[in-house]
């Protein structure tokens, strides 16, 4: 598993562990972190090797004997992109290519984790995996995560299409739950940070914009049930929620649920975001695919999610060194 100590590949590694699998996760830890395994590196049937998708001698070793390869290193996240958006594009598309090559050798099963941001400024109806994409100017930074994510997608598709690799592409909507950072420019944990220290939450614009936030522990479950379905293979597929919640009311959610007294206050976007930063006003998945593949949906509120990192927050885990089987490559 590529950047399994990020937010939903230690969620992926546990759900793994815990089903009797073994585990091999390679990160560099550029946006993930070491706490968030920090269970997971206790159980002997995982390893850790320290190491970027970009260095092929990592990639061969993480795979050396393994089955199936989940793809989730990627520099995305507004904050994260806008610091260094040509090592961004550098990660998510060489990256992407040098690991489904190393796949392809290993004669691997392969999960691409795409997601909503590659339709763009869509606005309106539920979007399709077979929608248009509509991008802004590629002048601009803000499309930085949607064209190299969709390039990845169009990788993996002539890899499964040419080579008969059994790859699918999980196009994942507005994921959030414990262990999710802030410093990545997520909205959830930003809001539940802010709360928490008596800090104002601050909604860029009004925030009347929408999104459908879609709970980590039922996105695993769809990408465990997505890579073991043949007929996912060589498609695009969304998984997320379909309720969607303005960003205003996700802040007096917050509020409310923390007991916090922290006003709410609003900042025009461009200027948090840059003065040409092109706000997407809704996002909302069809999910009709995932249904009928994999008898998937969305079942956890925004509610129940927002009071488990509320719980997550109040138990931070601790630092710790290297433990015995970790690898540096």
């Amino acid at each position: 598993m590529t950047g399994g100590a990020g937010f939903i590949g230690s969620h992926l590694v546990d759900f793994l562990l815990t089903h009797g699998h073994d585990v091999v996760v390679l990160d560099d830890l550029s946006t993930g972190s070491r706490t968030n395994l920090v269970s997971a590196l206790r159980d002997p049937r995982m390893r850790f090797i320290h190491g970027s998708v970009l260095d092929d001698r990592a990639l061969r070793t993480a795979m050396a004997g393994r089955d199936t390869v989940f793809h989730l290193a990627a520099l995305v996240g507004a904050r994260v992109v806008g610091v260094d958006p040509v090592r961004a594009i550098h990660v998510n598309i060489t990256g992407t290519e040098r690991v489904l090559a190393a796949a392809l050798e290993q004669g691997c099963r392969f999960l691409f984790a795409s997601g909503g941001e590659v339709y763009g400024r869509c606005d309106g109806e539920a979007l399709r995996e077979n929608d248009d994409r509509l991008l802004g100017s590629a002048q601009e930074g803000r499309w930085c995560t949607a064209a190299s994510k969709g390039l990845g997608e169009y990788l993996v598709t002539r890899y499964a299409r040419e080579y008969g690799m059994p790859a699918v592409i999980v196009r994942l909507f507005d994921v959030t739950g414990p262990r999710q950072s802030a410093d990545q420019g997520h909205v959830v944990p930003t809001f539940v940070e802010q709360a928490l220290h008596g800090r104002p939450l601050t909604v860029h614009g009004d925030g009347s914009q929408t999104r459908c936030f879609c709970s980590v522990r039922e996105v695993v479950a769809a990408l465990l049930a997505l890579i073991e379905q043949p007929l996912a293979y060589g498609r695009a597929v969304n998984i997320g929620a379909t309720r969607p919640v303005s960003i205003r009311d996700l802040a007096v959610r917050v509020r409310d649920l923390t007991g916090s007294t922290s006003p709410i206050v609003s900042i025009d976007h461009r200027v948090a975001r840059g003065p040409h930063y092109d706000l997407t006003r809704h996002r909302t998945p069809d999910t009709t695919l995932a249904a009928a593949l994999i008898d998937w949906r969305a079942t956890v509120d925004v509610d129940t999610i927002i009071t488990e990192m509320i719980a997550d927050y109040s138990t931070p885990a601790s630092l710790f060194p290297l433990l015995d089987g970790d690898v540096t490559v």
